[in-house]
């Protein structure tokens, strides 16, 4: 594979995570992507005080902005053979780089002018663009002292790029040096009653007795500090399946259910409940100090946020405790505006729904007026011809000579016949006025909502609004 050659998802990804600042993580897929970013001389690795560090190079941050690698010859003019490859013209890079710093631009003004921008189910060109906008702004600090960009795909998928307070979960003023820590009992004492609930579920943090220790202290510390600042804790509930019970047989604990490494508790800010699991972090680890490692895990983040923190050279989970309740504290209020938003979205759509529903039910009525004067046209149009009919026919009765009088005595009666028919048919023989309307039955209106559900504004149509 040539230095050049396109890079993956996974490998881009990556590449624009830690461009805006996020540090490299621990799994292993991740740190083989970063190595071969290395290896493309799109990143720079190198180790500081014991920990692996990662950083963009130039040629990175041309891939981010460009799409291609400064090398790529199919962008700098494939060389023939023997020839000297030419490089990119820097006008042209010049040009492009203006472009693009104009629009990260424009996209900040908005920010700070609307605080949030929505850009209603982009596609997957516009997203992109948007998306180079924002990581533009982030690598050369457009971004105002003290505020972030933050993405969001909304529920309804909308896409939302706001301007928030504070500076990004993965910037250096937030790392857990730069937080108070919170007081960890050196021994179980008094327990809250969730821990203690937890400390007496020998099925549930089933690890050795060290470390249930040392989890339960955390919870405990985790705890307290929690209860203080205003917050309720419960016990997280277990999936049917599981069952605490265990019988006794010849002396022998025999857990009903296999044991579970991992101990869990909800810790609840407002209206959201977060859960908080703390467990081994190589539990089959035969190496004896990384056995020892504990992680503290948080449920799942919409926004992407930093959400597990383990025992490093650096700190322990003791030092980061302060981190994991801040970063609660970030979420709930990030899923309260969020919150906001989506019902700001959701009465939005009611109202566009509402719209179409009734902009459907106009063009059915208007619809049904149509259909009345088509049929009166035909009917008109009919008559038309029929009575031309009757004059070439009368016509012919006139030129008709003696001899044919039985038959024509006939004729005549036919034709009088036919003149009153005709008559009967002419919509014009009385003054037609405005025709008597039904109320558009709701299959009558799916033709004219435009991909819009006749079931609400929360179910997909066929095509258009999703």
């Amino acid at each position: 594979m040539r230095r050049w050659s396109p890079l993956n998802d996974r490998q881009r990804e990556l590449l624009r995570r830690l461009d805006a600042g996020e540090e490299l993580g621990l799994a292993s897929a991740e740190r083989l992507s970063a190595y071969a970013l290395r290896d493309r001389g799109l990143l720079a690795i190198g180790r500081r005080s014991g920990a692996v560090r990662a950083e963009v190079t130039e040629a990175g941050e041309f891939y981010l902005e460009h799409g291609h690698h400064p090398e790529d010859p199919r962008y700098a003019g494939a060389p023939q053979s023997g020839a000297k490859k030419m490089p990119v013209p820097y006008s042209e890079r010049a040009v492009a780089a203006r472009a693009r710093r104009a629009k990260a631009a424009e996209l900040i003004e908005r920010l700070v002018a609307e605080r949030r921008v929505v850009i209603p189910e982009p596609d997957e060109a516009t997203e992109a663009e948007y998306r180079r906008s924002v990581d533009y702004a982030k690598r050369h600090d457009l971004t105002p002292p003290g505020k972030r960009i933050e993405k969001l795909r909304l529920w309804n998928r909308e896409l939302q790029i706001s301007l928030e307070d504070g500076p990004h979960h993965n910037a250096k003023s937030q790392r857990p040096e730069s937080v108070p820590p919170i007081p960890v009992p050196a021994q179980l004492g008094y327990l809250h009653p969730v821990v203690g609930a937890l400390k007496e579920d020998q099925c549930r943090l089933a690890v050795s007795a060290p470390l249930r220790s040392r989890a339960l202290r955390l919870f405990q510390g985790l705890c307290a500090e929690a209860v203080k600042r205003g917050y309720a804790l419960r016990e997280h509930p277990m999936d049917e399946n599981y069952s605490s019970r265990a019988y006794g047989y010849g002396g022998t604990y025999v857990p009903s259910r296999p044991s579970r490494r991992e101990g869990e508790l909800d810790l609840v800010v407002g209206d959201f409940t977060y859960t908080v699991t703390i467990k081994q972090e190589f539990p089959l680890s035969e190496d004896p100090e990384r056995a020892q490692s504990l992680m503290v895990e948080l449920s799942y983040s919409r926004s992407g946020r930093q959400g597990k923190w383990a025992d490093r050279k650096r700190w322990r989970l003791e030092d980061v405790l302060g981190v994991v309740l801040r970063e609660i504290e970030v979420r709930s209020r990030e899923d309260a505006q969020r919150r906001i938003e989506e019902k700001r979205a959701e009465e939005d759509r009611k109202i566009r729904w509402q719209a179409a529903m009734d902009s459907a039910r106009e063009q059915a009525i208007q619809a049904q007026l149509a259909t009345v004067l088509d049929e009166q046209a035909k009917e008109w149009h009919r008559a038309r011809a029929l009575s031309q009919y009757c004059d070439a026919l009368e016509r012919r009765l006139a030129a008709s000579d003696g001899s044919a009088a039985p038959e024509a005595v006939s004729t005549l009666q036919w034709l009088e016949w036919a003149r009153a028919y005709v008559g009967s048919l002419d919509p014009l023989r009385e003054l037609p006025g405005m025709p008597t309307l039904h109320d558009p039955a709701v299959e009558e209106l799916k033709p004219y909502l435009t991909g819009w559900s006749l079931r609400g504004p929360e179910e997909h149509g066929s095509s258009g609004h999703r």
